[in-house]
């Protein structure tokens, strides 16, 4: 397998990388080639697997949000038997 070097990746796209590396549990390596792959259609994911792309536009809560909407919103699951007589 033939190997590549990257140069002057700028500091954003550097970063996100890093990133995605850290949140996934990968090395560098292992992410720049999972991103390649998807990116080219070859793995799952990439061309047409783009939910992650619009994730926040379609309400995704973190445990602790959804937590707090519960709190604030138990009431309104509560049904009073008088209303519906």
């Amino acid at each position: 397998m033939k190997s590549i070097t990257i140069h002057n990746l700028d500091g954003p796209l550097e970063a996100m990388i890093e990133e995605k590396a850290r949140a996934e549990g990968l090395s560098l390596n292992k992410t720049v080639k999972l991103l390649l792959g998807e990116a080219l259609g070859l793995t799952p994911g990439g061309n047409g697997g783009r939910k992650a792309d619009f994730a926040e536009f379609a309400g995704v809560w973190s445990e602790a949000e959804r937590r707090q909407f519960e709190k604030k919103t138990e009431d309104l699951r509560r049904v009073d038997s008088r209303d519906w007589q």
